[in-house]
């Protein structure tokens, strides 16, 4: 092909518009990928609205794509890569490779991070240009709107998760059935932890037992949520994937003692929690950042092995604005996800 077609913002703020660009080449360490899906995520308003300091438009926005390696730039073969390869691009688009984080081997940290829709153009396409060093292999058992989603929800709350301070048979909570929830119930509960989910209704108590729940607490209910988790001895680990800062706040005293929060929800708002909360149990509060492309690679595998798959919604290209419209009015059950062919 000698063109391809991109969804893309104009301006911040503004409509999706589906246009057409002369293909690019890869250039040294780079790939072209031919993108067959891409999830879409609430951190791409932070593009699409220029919420981020750097954002150039138009944008074009995606940081879950899946597709094949069409071409490759010099030094990729060095590295494993066939055209071909099927491969997923998460939040981890590369990394500089020279800053301290990257120099200690914290990639997912780097300094200058390169994030598909902030960096360069993300998944919203046909094609995109990657450095080789953030590609994933897709095992063959997962269809390309499956793989898509993991590179990011996915790899989030699996990584959240295994590098948390919880072991098989500890009880761990996942604030939150959405587009991460959903997943994090299912890894927590393939993990062998006893997994709570948290969340605003009754009716998605059923749900919640269809993931793998064990418990169900019903955060609107009058019992509060912290009350909840400690009639059932307290939760060793809170999975927050909420961008609700007061939903977040609400399970803090549901923390055993020397029990951990982890947040990954995104919020521009603080959370209410006081020293003494944290203090008197020992109890830790981090925010997790998504994970390299290895760790999409493991997230993945784990999925195949284990059966977990997205609950997700597919769209054509040409209709990524109303897709996005949906994801952000809370209707999506549970990832959209653009597709080309």
């Amino acid at each position: 092909m000698s063109t391809y077609r991109v969804a893309q913002v104009a301006a911040a703020g503004g409509p999706f518009e589906v246009v057409e660009r002369e293909v690019p080449q890869p250039g040294p360490g780079h790939v072209r990928v031919a993108v067959d899906a891409c999830g879409i995520c609430h951190s791409d308003a932070f593009f699409v609205n220029a919420g981020l300091p750097g954002v150039t438009f138009p944008v074009v926005p995606g940081h879950e794509i899946a597709g094949r390696i069409e071409e490759q730039g010099d030094g990729v073969r060095e590295r494993g890569w066939q055209v071909g390869d099927r491969v997923a691009v998460g939040w981890f688009g590369g990394s500089c490779g020279h800053c301290t984080p990257c120099r200690q081997g914290d990639f997912v940290v780097c300094q200058n991070l390169k994030v598909p829709g902030w960096a360069y153009d993300g998944g919203f396409a046909e094609a995109v240009i990657a450095p080789a060093d953030a590609l994933a292999r897709i095992p063959d058992a997962l269809a390309a709107t499956d793989a898509g989603p993991m590179a990011c929800a996915g790899v989030t709350t699996f990584h959240g998760l295994r590098r948390s301070s919880a072991r098989p048979g500890d009880l761990v909570a996942v604030l939150g059935i959405g587009g991460l929830g959903h997943l994090g119930v299912q890894y927590a509960a393939a993990m062998g932890f006893e997994t709570v989910a948290i969340a605003r209704g009754g009716e998605k108590a059923e749900l919640a037992k269809q993931l793998g729940a064990h418990h169900y607490v019903d955060s609107t209910a009058d019992t509060s949520v912290a009350d909840a988790l400690q009639s059932l001895g307290g939760a060793k680990v809170v999975l927050a994937t909420a961008g609700n800062a007061e939903a977040i706040t609400a399970t803090v005293d549901g923390l055993s003692h020397r029990g951990e929060l982890v947040v990954i929800g995104a919020s521009p708002d603080p959370m209410g929690i006081s020293p003494v909360q944290l203090i008197t149990g020992g109890r830790v509060v981090r925010g997790h950042p998504s994970g390299t492309a290895q760790d999409v690679q493991d997230t993945m595998a784990f999925s195949a092995l284990h059966g977990i798959r997205p609950m997700v919604e597919t769209v054509p290209l040409d209709q990524a604005g109303e897709a996005y419209q949906k994801m952000l009015s809370g209707a999506a059950r549970f990832r959209m996800v653009l597709t080309t062919r």
